[in-house]
């Protein structure tokens, strides 16, 4: 079963954020997950709109996803992300 990581990130350094995602192809190459998309400008069709860049990413299970979330890589990468914006990350399981 798929597993999706979303984000919703509001990017208050840009700069620092820039620093995350110059380490992000590394962390990420070899997960078996995809980058399905990212948008900065995504239509709230219901509820508040919030601010911020979109991310969607699809991996082949949870296990995957967690694998490289939980990574030594990303979690450095993670702390970096977290100084450069605030946001919700979630995981969706998928059918």
């Amino acid at each position: 079963m798929s597993a999706f990581f979303i984000a919703r990130l509001d990017i208050r350094d840009p700069g620092r954020y820039g620093d995350y995602l110059a380490g992000f192809d590394e962390a990420f190459a070899g997960t078996g997950g995809e980058v399905l998309a990212v948008d900065d400008d995504t239509e709230t069709l219901e509820g508040e709109p919030a601010p911020g860049r979109s991310v969607i990413i699809r991996f082949p299970d949870e296990a995957a996803l967690r694998r490289w979330y939980d990574s030594p890589a990303y979690r450095r990468l993670r702390g970096i992300r977290n100084e450069a914006a605030e946001g919700d990350v979630i995981l969706v399981h998928g059918r």
